[in-house]
């Protein structure tokens, strides 16, 4: 059982990892279009910004909606990235206990 699930969770926490840089990424890319350093209207621009919104949204969404309203800060990706966080020590964890 060991041999599959080994890898598994590596992919897992692999999936983790690359999911949390498109957390950052996604954040870093609206602050820059906010203070209008990049250009919104630049059509890769905006297409990347569509692309990573459409892969960060179903994981914030239910976050913005239960967060108090802090005026112009939103924390959600910061809970969220946190959430992956402990969730791969959890992941970790079970892969120190099952070798």
């Amino acid at each position: 059982m060991d041999v599959i699930l080994v890898p598994l969770f590596s992919i897992v926490l692999i999936v983790i990892n690359l999911y949390i840089w498109v957390i950052i990424i996604q954040a870093v890319l609206s602050w820059l279009v906010a203070f209008n350093v990049i250009n919104g209207y630049n059509r890769f621009v905006a297409t990347v910004g569509e692309v990573l919104h459409r892969l960060t949204e179903p994981a914030l969404g239910p976050i913005r909606r239960r967060m108090p309203a802090l005026g112009g800060i939103d924390l959600s990706p910061v809970v969220l990235i946190l959430v992956l966080i402990f969730l791969q020590m959890v992941i970790e964890q079970l892969m120190i206990r099952m070798v």
